[in-house]
């Protein structure tokens, strides 16, 4: 299932020689990399939607914990956990 997870913003940094704003996302604990570029004014303690390591917008609190309770209930958040290790 493709879909957007929410998540806060924990710390912004630019990489790739200054060129793309990247951030680190917690989510539920999980931190994760994603790009900031489709949402420039998102900043640390920000919640936002990710969606194969792109953020596509911001969310409130309340939202953002809503939604992640839902796909946490529903089983859906397997994909966050590296299974490699």
């Amino acid at each position: 299932m493709c879909l957007a997870i929410p998540g806060k913003i924990q710390a912004i940094e630019f990489q790739y020689g200054g060129t793309v704003k990247m951030a680190k996302v917690s989510f539920g604990g999980i931190i994760k990399e994603a790009s900031l570029e489709m949402v420039p004014t998102a900043d640390v303690g920000d919640y936002v939607l990710v969606h194969v390591g792109v953020a596509i917008s911001k969310v409130n609190e309340a939202e953002a914990n809503k939604v992640f309770g839902y796909l946490r209930e529903a089983g859906e958040l397997d994909e966050l956990y590296d299974t490699t290790l």
